[in-house]
């Protein structure tokens, strides 16, 4: 009997983790370029029992893990500030931390450092660096398609996006920035990605389709509760009749 409490305290445990990822997603369905978790679930270890001469597979329950991200692409939202930029396909912009490190994001909400520099709202360069000159106004920038970004006839750089082989395994970094791991692949260009300047995308959280999932998951952890306490009470008759 006490495999059965132990599965059911699994169960009880992989929808705690199911209901933090879609708490998550919905303190995020209003955050500019965020991508949905997806949640998996699998058995843990199996194990052969002897139960009255009969041998039998019992297992110890389920676990949940975050899985990836659903890579569908946020409605893009005109904005008409110059400096917001949307990505439309695959593709992230590359930033540069306060400790050095290189990031990804979709969040294309950029503004102006003091030197006149691309950054994020956190403070995070653009890269590579975009400047712009002393004296030219945020509203005389162009940016084409492909990244290229212009005040008047000249050209000051261009944003050039990045893709990696696994998005599913870059790792979160907060501030909707991504850093890339060893099973995520490096950063290369991507080849499909567009850039739309005075936009930006917005979070690709479907919030009824969240609500639904949270109302379920409450659900099975209600019923994996309701099979401790059923087990606890089957426990107590079985000492009862001992003594």
């Amino acid at each position: 009997m006490l495999e059965g409490m132990y599965a059911a305290a699994s169960g009880m445990d992989a929808q705690q983790q199911q209901l933090d990822a879609i708490g998550n997603d919905l303190a995020n369905a209003q955050t500019t370029g965020y991508k949905a978790e997806r949640v998996g679930f699998h058995d843990l270890l199996y194990s052969q029992i002897n139960q009255a001469g009969t041998l039998t597979s019992a297992g110890a329950g389920a676990a949940a893990e975050v899985i990836g991200r659903n890579q569908a692409q946020g409605t893009i939202q005109e904005t008409g500030n110059p400096l917001d930029l949307a990505i439309e396909g695959e593709g992230y912009f590359t930033v540069k931390r306060a400790d050095g490190s290189t990031a990804l994001t979709r969040d294309g909400a950029f503004e102006l450092d003091a030197n006149g520099q691309l950054m994020t709202a956190e403070g995070d360069l653009v890269q590579p660096p975009i400047t712009l000159p002393s004296g030219v106004s945020p509203s005389a920038l162009t940016v084409g398609p492909d990244g290229t970004v212009r005040a008047g006839t000249r050209t000051l750089g261009k944003l050039t996006l990045v893709t990696v082989a696994s998005p599913d395994h870059l790792l979160a970094q907060g501030a909707g920035l991504y850093a890339a791991t060893a099973s995520s692949g490096s950063p290369q260009p991507a080849g499909a990605g567009k850039v739309h300047q005075g936009a930006l995308e917005s979070s690709n959280v479907d919030v009824a389709t969240e609500m639904v999932a949270m109302v379920n998951t409450q659900r099975s952890y209600q019923l994996e509760s309701s099979a401790i306490q059923t087990e606890n009470q089957m426990l107590s008759i079985a000492n009862q009749l001992r003594s």
